[in-house]
């Protein structure tokens, strides 16, 4: 920690945000922190509740309490964090924002906000009790759809800021190489921009006017294939950006340089290539979709592991590469030469080494015949789990803990380091045994999104609360332990914005090494790339879609059990 505060406690160096930007993006992480609290205070009596342990009130429901729970955490925490990195990153990389840019910017985190809190209300009022997907033919109240669609065009207004950044940057700089993160900015936006229009689309098409009355019935198979259409690129969404902090920030972190910026940059091109067009792989089991189509985004499911396995291979040759220039010796030396007991990198550190079994549990879960064992079991809440719940908020805690310094003009402490160390651990081992859990239970058929039953004392549901680790119980104990770890995160994250010493902190944006070859202009052609993505989208959608609207059954009134 004397070395951190040697590099990060400049007095005298100007900011390293302009302090207008700096205000905008607190705004988005002030959010998203907020929905952590609520989000996990949520989850840990859901867990309590499915592991016997514990029984609701009469007023509070179960399904009330697991979309509270995915919707804070999935989509609010995530979004408003990423917008506020994003922001914050384009600013240190690319300049000010201007006027425009930064009224885009409030206008989205307004629009943001406004959504969320709607939609959080008709939640809190048990009136949209229908799960983070909102299946139809669960129906709820038409505000809780109008405050999704919101919720939606906040992201178009923030995305816009951050494209209208990147294009008067480019215009001011003809013939200059973006910088990495704004390249990355860039891909991340558009890919959400182009996979928004498909829950935009079944929301305000097909959601609004059944709930509503306007209409009687919903078709069903199309409301889910635009939901999934949208729903697999999200997870995209949320891992791009700790994507970004993996190739630029964590070089500088632990005082090496960038292997590869030309594999950086391919990896976001093929992920907005091929991570839209792969929807059916979560509808492998339904009814109504060819099987040729299927088999279609299978394949290009498996597409997508590649830019995976080239990030891997581009961080991994980093670290090894700044091992060495530390002078390891040996076939893994270099491994005790990374900065273990600095947060700053441990916590994204263990992300990646949670996206090990997350990436092989989609290769799963994309399977046609191995999906059919595992589908809407455990399994796949344990495999949500460490994918978003590991690797990216371990990812983003990682982040919080310089850029909330950065961005408050505060330091990051050995006191401060210590703590995030212990909270990246309880995260870790909290996770180990919840998502352990979740796995082997969907694999002896435990059903997901169920509150606590033995199905009349079944001895299949006994054995549920019976193993040793396999256990209900064993998962709601590694539950509280991430809701242990989540208000020492806060505390953390209150700390950093409000009480730790003045000081200025340096935002890490790392640097490429020397003998990196060329990064090739082709890259940066944003319209060819735009281009085949959507000849993709339209020869994996196009007839499904066709069909599905001209011969859709008739249709599913609403339903609400709760």
């Amino acid at each position: 920690m004397k070395q951190l505060a040697e590099v990060y406690n400049q007095q005298s160096i100007r900011p390293e945000v302009d302090p207008r930007d700096a205000k905008l993006s607190m705004a988005y992480i002030y959010i998203a922190f907020g929905a952590l609290f609520l989000g996990t205070m949520a989850g840990v009596v859901q867990g309590l509740v499915r592991g016997g342990l514990i029984e609701l009130p009469y007023s509070i429901s179960y399904y009330q309490l697991l979309t509270a729970h995915g919707v804070l955490l999935a989509l609010v925490l995530t979004t408003f964090f990423i917008f506020g990195f994003l922001h914050a990153g384009m600013s240190r990389t690319m300049g000010a924002m201007s006027s425009l840019e930064r009224r885009l910017g409030w206008g989205g985190y307004a629009v943001l906000t406004v959504g969320t809190l709607l939609s959080f209300t008709m939640i809190l009022l048990n009136d949209a009790s229908v799960l983070y997907t909102f299946y139809a033919p669960l129906q709820a109240s038409p505000f809780y759809y109008i405050g999704l669609t919101l919720f939606v065009v906040g992201t178009w207004l923030g995305g816009a800021s951050l494209l209208t950044h990147y294009f008067r940057w480019k215009k001011q700089n003809r013939g200059k190489l973006t910088p990495l993160f704004g390249f990355m900015t860039v891909g991340t936006i558009l890919l959400w921009f182009v996979a928004s229009i498909g829950v935009a689309a079944t929301v305000l098409l097909q959601f609004l006017p059944w709930s509503l009355g306007l209409v009687d019935n919903i078709n069903i198979l199309l409301s889910r294939t635009l939901f999934w259409y949208f729903g697999h690129p999200l997870v995209y969404f949320w891992l791009l950006p700790a994507y970004i902090a993996w190739y630029v920030c964590i070089p500088q972190i632990i005082g090496g340089k960038l292997f590869s910026d030309s594999l950086a940059r391919l990896a976001f091109i093929l992920f907005l290539l091929f991570s839209i067009p792969v929807g059916f792989h979560h509808q492998l089991m339904e009814a109504g979709i060819s099987e040729f189509w299927k088999y279609l985004q299978v394949v290009l499911t498996f597409a997508v592991i590649v830019p995976s396995l080239l990030t891997a291979f581009s961080i991994f040759a980093t670290f090894e590469l700044t091992g060495r220039a530390k002078g390891a010796t040996g076939a893994f030396g270099w491994v005790k030469k990374l900065p273990w007991k600095d947060a700053r990198f441990f916590a994204p550190f263990m992300g990646m080494l949670f996206f090990i079994p997350a990436g092989t549990g989609g290769i799963i879960n994309a399977s046609n015949q191995l999906n059919a064992v595992v589908h809407n079991t455990l399994w796949v809440v344990g495999h949500f789990h460490i994918t978003v719940g590991s690797t990216v908020i371990l990812t983003f805690f990682g982040i919080a803990y310089w850029l909330i310094p950065v961005l408050r003009g505060r330091q990051y402490t050995a006191r401060m380091n210590k703590l995030a160390m212990l909270q990246t651990i309880l995260w870790t081992v909290g996770m180990f045994f919840m998502s352990g859990a979740m796995h082997l239970l969907g694999l002896l058929g435990a059903p997901r999104r169920t509150a606590y039953t033995t199905y009349q004392d079944h001895p299949t549901a006994i054995a549920w609360f019976e193993g040793i680790f396999a256990s209900q119980i064993t998962m709601a104990l590694g539950g509280v332990i991430l809701f242990v770890a989540s208000m020492l995160m806060i505390y953390i994250v209150i700390n950093l914005a409000f009480f730790a010493p003045k000081a200025h902190t340096a935002f890490p944006i790392g640097e490429i090494a020397d003998d990196a070859r060329a990064t090739p202009r082709i890259f940066e052609n944003w319209k060819l790339w735009i281009g085949i993505a959507i000849a993709l989208i339209l020869f994996a959608y196009t007839i499904p879609l066709i069909d599905m609207i001209q011969h859709a059954p008739p249709g599913s009134p609403p339903f609400r059990p709760w």
